[in-house]
């Protein structure tokens, strides 16, 4: 039975302190900027809203017209930029925004399920999960 890691989300739980996209912003591209970060956390009605990739509707996979994003052993979708000729289909075919796109980056990018924004997390809202998939 194959697995998906993935990091899981509890809105009801965030406070919008933002921590966990300086994790990852900092993480990845060695600036604090949430416009360059894997996870979005945005006001909502109801508190705070997050964003993030679950790793199970691989839209992005199928439309990718040259095979950049696969599906790890893990389950996790992952980017392999050197193939990515940065045609942004799988940005616009995500139907929650989870990959995105920095104006002048060659590559999109996504949540890869490391963890650092779950670290960072100080009310618990998001974690890492390994679920069966059947």
């Amino acid at each position: 039975m194959p697995s998906v890691k993935r990091l899981a989300s509890d809105s009801s739980k965030c406070i919008g302190c933002g921590a966990c996209m300086t994790a990852c912003s900092t993480l990845f591209f060695k600036v604090d900027d949430p416009a360059r970060s894997c996870i979005s956390v945005t006001p909502s009605d109801s508190g705070s809203k997050i964003t993030v990739c679950d790793q199970t509707c691989r839209l992005c996979v199928a439309e990718c017209p040259v095979q950049a994003l696969t599906v790890s052993s893990q389950g996790v979708v992952m980017l392999d930029r050197k193939l990515c000729v940065g045609c942004l289909a799988c940005v616009a075919v995500c139907p929650i925004g989870a990959i995105r796109h920095y104006p002048g980056s060659a590559n999109p990018f996504k949540c890869i399920a490391c963890g650092a924004c779950a670290r960072k997390c100080p009310t618990g809202a998001i974690g890492i999960v390994v679920e069966e998939r059947s």
